[in-house]
């Protein structure tokens, strides 16, 4: 594995076609914390950002393995779309899922029950200016959200942005630059320092 770490993504894709499974590993280790991360971002469940990514190694697998990967050299943003795309489908299955209403204030029954206590790891993690950066990057625009996430988590391009999001580069440019400006007014607002 060692070997591989200097190798570029498209040449440990051609290993991994012949076989070489290390080339694989070394490639999921060089963008796992840029893809679970935008990942989580879009979809705020650390549960399901991890069955979410999980769905997107075996898409890239799969998808290697066929012969079909054709997007050389840029192996990260196809990853993105990947990503990007299997998040969007799991918002359309939950729009159709049909909820189960309590009886009296028709709250959807898995709002208010609590499957799960977070670990003490998550807690640790958890840093105070990392909570009130999510806290009001939940407040923008959904359009305005994805950029962000996209450019300063993912670290994208706006050129591999504008491509994921179906937009122009200056529509991706614009959406940044609202984000960050609406960001600066609600900081100010809520006196929030980070």
């Amino acid at each position: 594995m060692k070997s591989h770490l200097q190798k570029t993504d498209h040449e440990l894709i051609h290993l991994f076609m012949d076989g070489e499974m290390d080339a694989l590993e070394c490639l999921v280790v060089r963008h796992k914390d840029k893809l679970y991360t935008s990942i989580l971002f879009l979809v705020k469940d650390k549960y399901l950002a991890e069955d979410i990514f999980q769905d997107v190694l075996i898409k890239i697998i799969d998808t290697i393995r066929s012969g079909r990967y054709t997007e050389e050299g840029k192996f990260l943003p196809w990853a993105m779309r990947i990503a990007h795309n299997l998040c969007v489908d799991h918002f359309r299955k939950v729009k159709r899922t049909p909820s189960i209403k309590t009886g009296t204030d028709q709250q959807d029954i898995f709002d208010v029950l609590n499957f799960t206590e977070e670990s003490a790891d998550v807690k640790i993690m958890k840093r105070q200016s990392h909570d009130r950066v999510r806290r009001l990057l939940d407040l923008l625009p959904e359009d305005q959200k994805e950029v962000i996430i996209l450019r300063h988590y993912a670290e994208l391009s706006f050129k591999e942005i504008a491509s994921l999001t179906n937009c122009s580069i200056n529509t991706a440019l614009g959406r940044m630059r609202y984000g960050l400006i609406n960001l600066r007014k609600m900081m100010i607002e809520k006196s929030i320092a980070l």
